[in-house]
């Protein structure tokens, strides 16, 4: 429901392809004046990498497209037919086509909850000369992540996702941090985590924005009271932390 509202309210660009793969689309919300520059939250969507899609991930674009910011909601191909690694390349090959098909976007924002967390942490590690662009990443939110992949390699979740412990180690961001360059010393990173989240999950969170910390990567830890995983993204939504976060970046142009 909230996606069709957004897709209502605002100018859209949907199903955008940045691939040839089925799932690789995009759907775009551009601010409601779209001329000159504009930053852009790149949001990507959980499910435990096997379910949801970009169709459920509309709906923090209102209040973001209103105030000038465009929003991007990244699809990829989840499992079974998409495999781990297949997956964290789909969501940097999206960050690389946004980045080369629109001349105006200034600074990137990663938004991510459980699944689209981990994959948005995993943005955080890559090499970009690979790829033949510099996105300029400015901050992200990362809300009841996953960092490391191996305890779920024997639970259930793994059955669709069939991973190798090779797999989960080269694809778990703890396992994956790099000291932080200039640029990323500049990108803001907020680990949010549920009060009613697992201890696995919180655990996790706060072990990985340790790390990032003690790699030179500006982080801040946001513990949220009285949510569980599953409403703490329509919290951080609603309570326009995300947003808080993009304005305090660009107070003159907000």
């Amino acid at each position: 429901a909230g996606t069709q509202r957004a897709r209502a309210g605002a100018q859209t660009s949907l199903h955008v392809p940045y691939g040839d793969g089925e799932g690789e689309k995009l759907d775009i919300y551009f601010p409601t004046d779209p001329s000159g520059t504009f930053p852009v939250l790149v949001y990507i969507h959980g499910g435990y990498w096997q379910c949801l899609s970009k169709d459920e991930s509309g709906f923090a674009a209102p209040p973001l497209v209103s105030r000038g910011v465009a929003v991007v909601a990244v699809g990829y191909d989840t499992a079974p037919k998409g495999h781990m690694d297949a997956m964290v390349l789909q969501v940097r090959r999206s960050l690389a086509f946004l980045v080369e098909r629109y001349s105006g976007i200034r600074g990137i924002y990663l938004c991510g909850h459980s699944a689209g967390a981990h994959l948005a942490a995993m943005v955080l590690s890559t090499d970009w000369t690979e790829y033949g662009v510099a996105p300029d990443i400015k901050g992200a939110v990362l809300v009841s992540g996953v960092y490391d992949l191996e305890p779920i390699l024997h639970t259930y979740v793994n059955d669709a996702l069939n991973m190798s412990r090779e797999v989960a180690q080269r694809n778990s961001p703890m396992l994956c941090i790099t000291p932080a360059a200039p640029a990323a010393a500049a990108c803001k990173v907020l680990v949010a985590v549920a009060q009613h989240d697992s201890p696995e999950f919180r655990r996790q969170s706060q072990e990985y924005g340790q790390a990032l910390r003690a790699a030179g990567w500006s982080v801040s830890l946001l513990d949220l009271a009285g949510v569980d995983h599953f409403d703490i993204i329509e919290k951080l939504s609603e309570e326009s932390y995300v947003l808080t976060q993009v304005r305090e970046e660009l107070p003159s142009s907000l």
